[in-house]
């Protein structure tokens, strides 16, 4: 194994566990990095560990981060409700600064490890519409991370990685399956239950089917009532 190593942001989701897969595939020694912000489950944070172990992930740590305090969010404040039908705009679901403060956690970890790498697993396709998952948004936090560290000052900036950025979700599941990672380990539902069963309506929901069937692939996700 290289010994180059790389800060991977990992929800336990599909995405970030294909992230955490591209970033082995070139080399890096992984360090997994999971935020628990205050959502609406703990799930995710279970599935974040199973994929890290899985996954080859050199170290995983969860950092905690108080967003449930700070609300605005259905997936931080229960008396908002996750949609369970298409909506217009920017969703509910969006939780304010999220990508922006998490990133910035793999940065500090990232320069206490003499890291040069980070992944993150965001996408624009077949996506929510967030605006922190936008190629505008992280050549912006590339350039902030540029001015913001030691290493970078001293002339060792940070590269953020976005290998999922363009891909369509079927094409990230077929990535993903080409490296065998067993997406039914990961945890996408806004509303999963205790036992990680997803509810099979929300925005997340829809969009990982979805992809599943037109990656031609099996869908191994475990829904609730079944």
């Amino acid at each position: 194994m290289s010994a180059r190593p790389a800060v991977v942001l990992l929800s336990g989701g599909l995405d970030s566990a294909t992230a955490l897969a591209l970033a082995r595939e070139q080399g890096f020694t992984c360090y997994a990095l999971s935020v628990d912000y205050g959502q609406r489950h703990a799930a995710e944070l279970a599935a974040a560990r199973r994929v890290a172990q899985s996954g080859g992930a050199h170290q995983h740590r969860v950092m905690r981060v108080d967003f449930a305090g700070i609300g605005g969010s259905a997936l931080t404040d229960p008396a908002i409700a996750v949609p369970e039908e298409p909506t217009t705009g920017i969703p509910v679901t969006y939780v304010p600064a999220r990508n922006t403060i998490m990133l910035s956690l793999a940065l500090a970890w990232a320069e206490v490890l003499g890291a040069r790498d980070i992944f993150i697993g965001v996408n624009v396709l077949d996506s929510s519409g967030y605006p922190d998952c936008r190629p505008e948004f992280i050549a912006a936090f590339s350039a902030l991370a540029g001015l913001a560290t030691r290493a970078a000052v001293e002339g060792s900036p940070c590269r953020v990685h976005t290998p999922l950025i363009a891909l369509t979700k079927a094409q990230i599941i077929s990535a993903g399956t080409r490296l065998k990672v067993d997406y039914g380990e990961t945890v996408s539902c806004y509303q999963a239950d205790a036992e990680g069963r997803a509810c099979g309506r929300c925005d997340s929901c829809r969009l990982r089917h979805a992809g599943f069937e037109a990656a031609g692939t099996p869908d191994p996700t475990r829904y609730q009532g079944l």
